[in-house]
């Protein structure tokens, strides 16, 4: 798919700065900004309207498909983390991968939303935290872990200290292993294909959604969606033709 390059560039553009798209336009996610009307405010954002792949989806109804293991190689040196005003993102030095179907992606971001964007039979969690991807040609994948309610999470513990306060706000990242901490003990995951969950909604991006969930506290739940201003989750949208793979 060597039309990935531009995905990949539409990745950085899209998520590094979520409040201002390329061209400067102002998308949210509520009001007359919000997902409902940003196949509007753009032609550029047009496959947020008519896309067939969008993202998030409910996972319903798995297929059988024996999908292969994610093989995680997370040394982890992070760059920095930033509040950038739709989210935070904790930017990753180059040299964290993972290894999926014989593909390798690097690890270029970790970012969050609260509630979670994704849904398993119906169901909405507290938070969902994306693994961001890329292989070499730009194509994306995405490992997405779900958030209950419940116990509180040590790794956002340990991130919590560093958690920039206000929107534009950046900060090295000392506490690079609590990253990995993230990550559920159990690596069983549903795999879907599907877009890119802000505009431009580009889609071909790999979606790997981890089945087993964590757990956060209700604070660091509150936490984040201060941070946040509110809820930073897109909809879920419909499935079509596609299949979730078990």
């Amino acid at each position: 798919m060597r039309k990935a390059a531009p995905l990949l560039l539409s990745l950085s553009l899209s998520i590094a700065a979520p409040c201002l798209a390329e061209d400067g336009i102002h998308w949210a996610y509520d009001g007359h900004g919000g997902p409902d009307h940003w196949a509007d405010l753009s032609k550029d954002f047009a496959m947020c309207g008519m896309g067939r792949n969008q993202s998030p989806v409910d996972l319903v109804a798995p297929v059988q498909a024996e999908l292969g293991a994610i093989e995680f190689d997370y040394p982890l040196e992070t760059s920095d983390i930033v509040n950038n005003g739709h989210t935070v993102q904790v930017n990753i030095a180059p040299g964290s991968s993972i290894k999926v179907g014989g593909r390798s992606y690097l690890l270029k971001q970790v970012h969050f939303h609260t509630p979670s964007e994704n849904r398993i039979d119906g169901k909405s969690f507290a938070a969902e935290a994306h693994f961001v991807h890329a292989d070499a040609d730009g194509n994306l994948a995405v490992v997405a872990v779900l958030f209950d309610d419940g116990a509180s999470s040590p790794a956002l513990t340990a991130l919590d200290p560093q958690l920039p306060d206000r929107a534009g706000k950046r900060l090295p990242l000392q506490a690079a292993s609590a990253i990995a901490a993230l990550l559920p003990a159990e690596r069983e995951h549903y795999e879907y294909s599907g877009s890119l969950t802000t505009p431009p909604c580009s889609e071909g991006v790999r979606w790997l959604v981890m089945k087993q969930t964590m757990t956060m506290s209700a604070g660091q739940r509150e936490t984040l969606a201060r941070l946040m201003n509110g809820p930073n989750n897109r909809p879920v949208q419909p499935l079509n033709a596609r299949l979730v793979l078990n």
